[in-house]
């Protein structure tokens, strides 16, 4: 099967480049945000890698009430507007329910639908119905294969505008495991596959302000390895300073170490794509 190229803004996720969604994992004060969106753009120039900017104006599946939320719909979408008008990123955000697909259409470039609802059929479909590319998060309780099912929802809506995101499985032990094997079964949707790198390492079950609440160790291992089995893009949550980060502080990027983590991605991607084209 043929892989379908997805533009999103200036960004074709699925073709020769290697593509980037990145940002802070959920929405904080504007400065912190702008900084993270011009760093971003000067990593691109440098490294030639296309971005997409990723946070989200609403956590709704934090493990207490009492942690970060994230600004909500309107003020999320405000900043997001901002970062793209000021930058030219294009932008991606998460929804929650059917009733903010309206507005965020309004803003957005990408609706992601988070992992753990990737199953809902009306989130998903009324979600496609806004003609977005739609990334959908490949959820933790799910056998690979079985992602062409909420692919399908997708394309009933004649929406073949698909973006499918790894971020591994838990066996319920508060853990998460990469198989590479998903990969394969991704791709034969024929849409563009991203690897969600900083998401693979939380710890579930242990708050993410909480320094064991990730394991940095393995990004780089678990980065390279996808890139080498073929995905199409890499998803990485950055920050300016992750241990303030008001959510995944364990386990997002500093922003000030994302271009030297790439430059050897970028270069697996570009071996892996001679040899499969050859």
């Amino acid at each position: 099967m043929s892989k379908r190229i997805i533009d999103v803004g200036n960004v074709k996720c699925g073709d020769e480049k290697l593509f980037l969604i990145s940002g802070p994992c959920v929405i904080e004060e504007e400065s912190t945000m702008m900084t993270v969106a011009e760093k971003l753009v000067r990593i691109s120039e440098r490294t030639g890698i296309p971005v997409i900017y990723k946070s989200s104006f609403q956590k709704d599946n934090r493990s207490s009430v009492d942690f970060y939320q994230g600004p909500g719909l309107d003020e999320g979408l405000k900043i997001l507007q901002k970062v793209k008008d000021t930058f030219g990123l294009p932008v991606l955000s998460d929804i929650h329910y059917p009733d903010q697909i309206a507005a965020a259409a309004e803003v957005l470039d990408v609706i992601q639908i988070p992992a753990y609802l990737c199953m809902q059929t009306r989130l998903v479909v009324e979600s496609a119905k806004s003609g977005l590319p739609i990334n959908l998060k490949h959820g933790q309780f799910l056998a690979p294969e079985n992602m062409s099912k909420p692919t399908q929802k997708v394309e009933s809506t004649g929406n073949f505008k698909v973006i499918l995101t790894e971020r591994g499985y838990t066996f319920g032990y508060n853990d998460l495991v990469v198989d590479p094997r998903s990969f394969y079964h991704l791709q034969k949707t024929g849409y563009p596959v991203v690897f969600d790198v900083t998401h693979s390492i939380r710890k579930y079950g242990i708050p993410s302000a909480d320094p064991s609440g990730g394991a940095r160790q393995y990004l780089e291992v678990l980065a390279r390895s996808a890139t080498a089995a073929g995905v199409d893009g890499l998803f990485i949550e950055t920050h300016p300073c992750p241990s303030e980060a008001l959510c995944d502080a364990a386990s997002q990027m500093d922003i000030d170490h994302l271009e030297e983590f790439m430059k050897p991605l970028i270069e697996i991607h570009r071996i892996e794509r001679s040899y499969r084209n050859q």
